[in-house]
């Protein structure tokens, strides 16, 4: 599974409609780019009907990462993007938030097996613009479901609930950078 996010400003909405006219029209692609889309209220919409098996079959397949495609499922959050549009931030509402651990945790429940990663984690671009890793960690997802290959660096997004810059703590990098970190944990796992 691999995480998307629409790379539209915080707050804006997304349709489906947008979606394909992006996607089928826009660029034009045969289909749309993911299978699930997480809207700013959590809900859930399905953007192309799959089954629940561990296969992708031909029909099922969205165009969300080359060379991806074939053997992972795409899902996307509305959002990506702070307020005004110009740069990366982590836009996720609690909403969403909340509808997005419930999807990945349903989905490695049916599929064991399953890693799951970010759009970054294949490309060089700030998609879905928070490090998901890091994320997966904090939910308690097990190591074995998540995509983190040797070397990986961890990626820093500002989020938009992040505090005021004259709240930061000693030692902590600005809210507003975004940056390539690697861990502790990572320096140890590369040597």
């Amino acid at each position: 599974m691999i995480i998307h996010c629409t790379a539209t400003p915080a707050g804006r909405k997304v349709t489906s409609d947008d979606i394909r006219r992006w996607h089928l029209i826009g660029r034009g692609w045969k289909q749309v780019g993911y299978t699930d889309m997480i809207h700013l209220d959590g809900t859930v919409e399905n953007l192309v009907k799959h089954d629940e098996n561990d296969i992708i079959e031909p029909w099922e397949i969205t165009n969300g990462v080359a060379g991806e495609n074939s053997i992972s499922r795409s899902i996307v959050y509305v959002g990506g993007l702070c307020p005004d549009g110009a740069n990366p931030m982590d836009t996720r509402t609690q909403d969403q938030l909340a509808a997005l651990e419930t999807y990945v945790l349903n989905c490695i429940k049916k599929h064991p097996e399953i890693m799951v990663a970010g759009h970054n984690q294949f490309a060089a671009k700030a998609c879905p613009s928070f490090d998901v890793p890091t994320w997966l960690e904090s939910i308690n997802v097990d190591k074995k479901n998540i995509y983190l290959p040797k070397g990986y660096k961890r990626k820093l997004f500002p989020a938009l609930a992040s505090e005021p810059a004259s709240e930061k703590k000693d030692g902590e990098p600005d809210s507003m950078e975004v940056a390539s970190l690697m861990t502790e944990k990572d320096k140890e796992e590369e040597s």
